[in-house]
């Protein structure tokens, strides 16, 4: 009895690796998309999601939407004690990671947010990454004051009273 044991377990076991072995590769892709918009509804809107990368590395060339005029990469900094922002071209994904643009960190900024988006609820977005993908991406409209955009502004370290500096003092 101990010897058909022996073989059905080994025999499970092998059925186990050889389907973890054909499984899908890793796709990319892009969740827990949110944006924020400017409480004082002339600055830029912030937004911010994860990308999970693939099984192989790949860079975020550019977000665009029909939903705001212009769309940019940022990424926040401390220097000389001062919570800054420079634009960013690209970003790293590298394979089987992720990338998380979250406040304080890389984020995009909208500008010229369109009211109907706000009022929507909803922004549809397209990231462009280098190896040709374009990922389609929904994001939700967190308006200020909202029991959401507080959970996340906490889950982000903030105090969900407002914007954080990228969204609130960035002009262009």
């Amino acid at each position: 009895m101990t010897i058909f044991r022996t073989s059905f377990v080994l025999s499970l076991f092998a059925s186990i690796i050889t389907l973890t072995a054909c499984a899908d590769p890793a796709p990319l892709y892009v969740d827990q998309a949110w944006v924020r918009p400017n409480p004082n509804g002339e600055g830029p809107a912030a937004g911010y999601f994860v990308i999970h990368g693939g099984e192989e590395a790949v860079q975020l060339r550019r977000v665009s939407t029909d939903g705001a005029l212009r769309v940019e990469m940022h990424e926040s900094l401390m220097k000389d004690g001062m919570m800054t922002m420079q634009p960013i071209e690209a970003v790293e994904v590298p394979a089987k990671s992720e990338v998380s643009f979250a406040p304080g960190g890389k984020h995009i900024m909208l500008f010229g947010l369109n009211p109907a988006v706000v009022e929507a609820g909803t922004i549809e977005m397209t990231m462009l990454f280098s190896d040709g993908s374009r990922l389609i991406v929904d994001a939700e409209i967190q308006k200020p004051g909202t029991a959401q955009a507080a959970t996340n502004a906490m889950a982000h370290g903030e105090n969900g009273d407002g914007p954080e500096v990228e969204a609130g003092e960035h002009a262009h």
